[in-house]
């Protein structure tokens, strides 16, 4: 049976007088797999496969930075000068990148969500969304961790719990890594087919084929010097619908995909050279799923609307192949699946 709600938090406490800044943490396990969300965000703090770490993620005494491991919703990336109109009324967003004069990544990267129920490898997480300054709609939102043979997955739903349409998108941002030093040696697989030119703002301005420049990983290949700060469109797909990325380290042929379902239409590359911290830059590779383009709020493309009472769910998921090594490490007795 999965543990109750009020024993599924592990103490926040880092010091004897300190407590964890994205307070408390949630531990999950499958086999060598470990994985921690937390309370500010929901967000997903650490994934591991034996001693290998996947994520670039952040310690348990500070706060997130760059975004990582956080759901963006009710929408993903920027949107500009934080306005936008629907149903004939304009809003205007709190600027939460005012260097850029931009909303960005949603309202719920810095509030406490719950917990509604988990077991040792499973929780799921929610929050209600509620009127605020620039939204004046009501979502119920609900993020399930799912951690199995074949890795991490993330099942995002939102529910309009409001008496009016809302507008609706989200996303995701990992930042992968593979036991390297930087991405610069890694192989890329990635599967989109145009990318989006951006202006000074960080705005979309349009969308060309990837065919004979920088920004084509369609085959896979040395990530080397290229810089990327790039969306992605028309994405190519398997049988199931299903786009993934995929890093792999040469010399030791492991590998970590994201995968992405149908809902899932854009998606951004980042490789962090512009991170405020220099050390950070290009540790690891930012793969950010999105149901709806940046700007969204303003353009239109990819953004939902949810009816009242109306609810959609998307899912994505990590999946490791890391090797002999990592597989070998100390499994705690847990069942493999």
């Amino acid at each position: 049976m999965p543990e109750s709600p009020s024993a599924a938090l592990t103490s926040p406490a880092v010091g004897a007088s300190r407590r964890a800044a994205s307070g408390a943490q949630v531990e999950l396990a499958h086999g060598n797999q470990r994985a921690t969300v937390v309370e500010v965000g929901g967000a997903l703090r650490t994934y591991t496969i034996g001693t290998q770490p996947l994520l670039d993620g952040y310690e348990i005494d500070e706060p997130c930075a760059d975004a990582r491991g956080q759901t963006m919703i009710p929408w993903p990336n920027r949107l500009r000068d934080g306005t936008y109109r629907y149903r004939d009324t304009d809003h205007q967003l709190p600027l939460s990148e005012p260097e850029k004069h931009n909303a960005i990544h949603g309202l719920v990267r810095w509030v406490p969500w719950s917990i509604a129920d988990r077991d040792r490898d499973w929780v799921a997480m929610t929050h209600t969304l509620h009127p605020q300054a620039g939204w004046p709609f009501l979502m119920d939102l609900r993020i399930d961790y799912q951690l199995g043979p074949s890795g991490l997955s993330l099942r995002t739903t939102a529910a309009n719990a409001g008496a009016e349409p809302a507008p609706y998108g989200a996303g995701a941002h990992p930042y992968l890594m593979l036991g390297t030093a930087t991405i610069d040696e890694l192989l890329l697989q990635s599967p989109g087919t145009r990318w989006t030119p951006l202006d000074d703002q960080g705005i979309p301005t349009g969308s060309q084929p990837v065919e004979g420049t920088e920004f084509d990983f369609r085959v896979a290949r040395r990530i080397g010097s290229t810089k990327l700060d790039t969306g992605y469109a028309d994405l190519e797909r398997d049988e199931r619908g299903v786009a993934h990325v995929q890093l792999r380290h040469a010399r030791t042929r492991s590998s970590v995909r994201l995968w992405m379902d149908a809902n899932y239409q854009f998606l951004m590359l980042f490789t962090g050279d512009s991170l405020q911290n220099a050390e950070r830059r290009r540790k690891g590779l930012g793969v950010e799923p999105m149901t709806c383009a940046p700007n969204a709020l303003q353009s239109g493309d990819g953004l939902r609307t949810l009816e009242p009472g109306e609810s959609c769910t998307s899912t994505w998921g990590i999946s490791p192949d890391i090797g002999t090594a990592a597989r070998a490490a100390p499994s705690d007795g847990a069942n493999n699946g």
